[in-house]
């Protein structure tokens, strides 16, 4: 028997792309939240607009992360070389 994995189906490395992608949005969007509150009550006495932003900025990063992965042609810098390319 030979020890080698079965190629992933393209289903399976978009599900699991989507799931890194849903996972980091809430951890970044909870960092921003939590990070919005403390400046909200140690900063700015108790305003909501920090809160917004901060947990926006989350949002953002968390988005611009998940389009890279999905289009990792729009990393600056890159190049994607075809199979014609390569040899």
């Amino acid at each position: 028997m030979s020890s080698t994995k079965p190629a992933a189906s393209s289903e399976n490395i978009v599900s699991q792309k989507y799931d890194r992608c849903l996972a980091d949005l809430l951890v970044k969007a909870g960092v921003g939240f939590s990070v919005g509150v403390v400046a909200s009550v140690i900063l700015f006495r108790r305003r909501a607009w920090p809160i917004g932003l901060s947990t926006g900025f989350g949002l953002g990063a968390a988005y611009a992360d998940c389009d890279r992965s999905f289009n990792p042609a729009r990393i600056p810098g890159t190049r994607i070389i075809g199979k014609e390319e390569a040899k």
